[in-house]
């Protein structure tokens, strides 16, 4: 999704992978699809223990891509909203399983809607402490 991003003309791309082997591919892969005004990184590290270190940061998208059988959903999505990462008026994507429902909410972040591509579910998340500041 980071290159899709890029392709897309995102500023900046930031991707979080724990597998040395991914993570060169994946900085290979945006090397040769980033322009030079675009910048990115690719992290190599444990999605839960290095969320915390992105705090002050925001990003108006978030896609969230972890195996379907971890355990990660729920850390990761509360580490998010803990931290205020999805911007205001931002996007966070979380792909599942279809018949693994995701919560209606984690912490701030509320289910804005859902799309199943076959064995593909995406459920989108918006932070809802986000739009109340805003009003």
């Amino acid at each position: 999704m980071g290159a899709e991003a890029l392709s897309r003309g995102a500023s900046v791309v930031v991707g979080i992978e724990q597998s040395g082997a991914a993570c060169a591919v994946i900085q290979q892969n945006w090397q040769q699809i980033a322009h030079s005004d675009q910048t990115f990184q690719v992290i190599r590290a444990d999605v839960v223990k290095r969320l915390p270190t992105l705090a002050g940061q925001q990003f108006d998208r978030i896609y969230f891509d972890p195996p379907y059988a971890s355990q990660l959903y729920q850390p990761v999505l509360e580490a998010i909203a803990h931290h205020h990462l999805l911007a205001e008026n931002g996007e966070l994507a979380a792909e599942h399983r279809p018949d693994h429902a995701l919560p209606e909410a984690i912490a701030t972040l509320k289910a804005c809607r859902q799309k199943v591509y076959g064995n593909t579910a995406l459920t989108f998340y918006r932070d809802e402490r986000e739009a109340v500041g805003s009003r």
